[in-house]
């Protein structure tokens, strides 16, 4: 739960991320941990997360809410490290077979780490609009594109 600020932060100053109130990623920390990541700089201080949680209706499938990695440390790859040691981690402990997340078409860097991944896990990735744009209630989002890979044998 004590990483829910420091995650805030991380997310708040990406400035590509919705920024979700704090208090949600306080219980993020506390509710799903099993199902989320985060790596430390040398002083043990949060640089990077990755936030996610297992679909309700498809308990094989983990949904990846967020991914985020601080100004300092961005472009090392840790990203990627971090995603897949989550997704490795999720399969021991439960079973996986899909990993989904939704990607507004101008966020280059997501659409490049989830591209990347199924590349690298050597599975599909299909792409569809999940929430067209209209319906977020300000009116000025983008449409939300799911990204489903898999399925993950093994």
């Amino acid at each position: 739960m004590e990483d829910g600020a420091a995650i805030w932060r991380i997310a708040r100053d990406s400035e590509v991320l919705d920024l979700n109130s704090s208090y949600s990623y306080l219980l993020w920390c506390r509710d799903f941990a099993a199902t989320s990541a985060v790596a430390r700089g040398e002083d043990g201080e949060p640089i990077a997360f990755v936030t996610g949680y297992v679909r309700p209706d498809r308990p094989e499938t983990l949904v990846v809410w967020q991914v985020a990695v601080d100004g300092a440390h961005r472009g090392k790859g840790l990203a990627a490290s971090l995603l897949d040691a989550l997704t490795a981690r999720v399969a021991a402990d439960q079973g996986l077979s899909w990993v989904e997340t939704t990607i507004t078409p101008d966020n280059t860097a997501s659409d490049r780490l989830f591209t990347s991944y199924a590349q690298r896990h050597d599975v599909a990735l299909e792409r569809e609009v999940l929430f067209d744009g209209g319906l977020f209630p300000e009116g000025t989002h983008l449409p939300e594109v799911l990204y489903r890979i898999g399925p993950f044998t093994g």
